[in-house]
């Protein structure tokens, strides 16, 4: 019997993906449930798994295709006389039985068998991402020594990086240590040299090309990045776009989480952020001012009498924004342990399509990057966004005495054919009198 491996049905809002790389070729056993395919939408990567067990009699479209929703990418053939063990069955250690039709399952005598375990380990190897193979590829790295947190174990790149981490930390055993083929690391150690020889030129491994080389190369926008930057043209060919900025004492906040982070942990399971206190203040602000939490519809304006907040996270693959959902009826343990959630789904490339759809406002938070001030762009169609920025210790006048205090630039961008200036610096002053005072979110005033 043939089953069908098919595009999954996409949301309204992504009309097709693009096929990333076949982990499996025709001819080749699969079994039901293992990663086949990836496809890249304009949001995110799906894994598209075997149906069923079988052999991959067929493969419909190639790496790089676009495919839509339904549509057929392989087919398996489940009654087909190769067998899925065939490919873990060990060869024969002595050429007992002479090479049958299926050569590829067994070894001539001529031929040296390969070392124990290469074949199982290509295998393993071939069950991750492009991105971690690279990654495996130049620390020289074995992946069967590094403990996968992604789906059905697999290595995410996110595993690399804290093994390389620890490599680079002498946190590994003798074992771990002697497994990858070099010590190349992502920012190696080197001792300072003597005075009497001169100090070599950077090389590629710190991020400069070597001296006098001047090499260019060209990559293919991925679907993600060219989504990006079709909705920031969108964004500023369709909105008036407008900033405005205050700062806050964040003060009150660190000495609240200092108090009761360690009971809020062990309660909760989840670490007390600052995000959380962002998220209920621009829920309070949101509130007293709706026209922020809308959008323009044609010659109509859309209120939403909800919110979800899409928060911004990096990714290997881009800038992604998953969207808390009904963030007026969530706590604070709620809205840290989702928001910890959606990071490591970005980290690991799994966010799904459901995660990122939606959102009346986003919050993006450059300062965990080290910025100190910028203009956040609007997220279509929504007509607001807020941009948090890094802590700093500044002088500050209280009281009428100059003291320092952990400041933070606040800055909401919006569109000026909805919210009006007045209702956008209220808006903000709202946030910031709830953050310098929590209470106000306790009792709503």
């Amino acid at each position: 019997m043939t089953v069908d491996i098919t595009v999954p049905v996409l949301a309204e809002s992504v009309p097709d993906a693009t096929l990333l790389e076949w982990r499996k070729h025709p001819g080749e056993s699969v079994r039901e449930g293992e990663l086949v395919i990836e496809l890249e939408t304009d949001k995110v990567v799906l894994e598209i798994t075997a149906p069923a067990s079988g052999v991959l009699a067929e493969i419909v479209h190639a790496t790089g295709d676009t495919v839509v929703s339904g549509e057929v990418l392989a087919r398996i053939d489940t009654e087909a006389t190769t067998s899925i063990e065939m490919a873990t069955t060990p060869p024969p250690e002595s050429p007992a039985h002479p090479p049958t039709a299926m050569g590829a399952a067994t070894i001539s005598p001529a031929s040296p068998p390969p070392p124990p375990g290469a074949a199982s380990t290509a295998r393993f190897e071939d069950r991750h991402g492009p991105a971690v193979r690279k990654l495996l590829a130049e620390h020289g790295l074995e992946a069967g020594l590094i403990a996968g947190s992604g789906k059905d174990g697999r290595i995410t790149k996110a595993d690399v990086l804290a093994y390389l981490d620890q490599l680079e930390g002498g946190q590994l055993e003798g074992r771990q240590i002697e497994g990858h083929k070099t010590a190349s690391l992502r920012t190696p150690r080197l001792e300072a040299p003597p005075a009497s020889r001169p100090v070599p030129p950077a090389g590629p491994s710190e991020g400069r090309p070597p001296t006098g080389v001047r090499g260019e190369r060209r990559e293919t926008l991925s679907r993600i990045r060219q989504r990006i930057a079709e909705r920031l043209l969108e964004a500023q060919r369709g909105s008036a776009i407008l900033t405005t900025f205050n700062e806050v004492d964040m003060q009150p906040v660190m000495d609240l989480r200092e108090r009761h982070k360690a009971a809020f942990e062990k309660r909760f399971g989840a670490r007390l952020g600052f995000m959380s206190f962002f998220a209920r203040a621009a829920v309070q602000a949101l509130g007293r001012f709706p026209a922020v939490n809308a959008y323009i519809e044609g010659d109509e304006i859309v209120y939403h009498d909800y919110c979800d907040i899409g928060v911004a996270v990096g990714s290997p693959r881009g800038l992604v924004v998953p969207v808390l959902r009904n963030v007026e009826t969530l706590s604070f343990a709620r809205i840290e342990s989702e928001i910890a959630a959606f990071g490591e789904k970005a980290r690991a490339g799994s966010l799904s399509l459901d995660d990122m759809t939606g959102g009346t406002f986003t919050i993006s938070n450059g300062g965990v990057f080290g910025s100190l001030l910028s203009t956040p762009i609007l997220n279509p169609p929504q007509s607001a966004i807020l941009g948090m920025h890094k802590i700093e210790q500044r002088p500050v006048v209280v009281d009428g005495t100059i003291v320092a205090r952990p400041m933070m630039y606040l800055a909401l961008s919006y569109d000026h054919r909805i919210i009006d200036g007045r209702e956008a610096v209220l808006f903000l002053v709202t946030i910031k009198e709830a953050l310098e005072d929590p209470a106000r979110m306790l009792l709503e005033v």
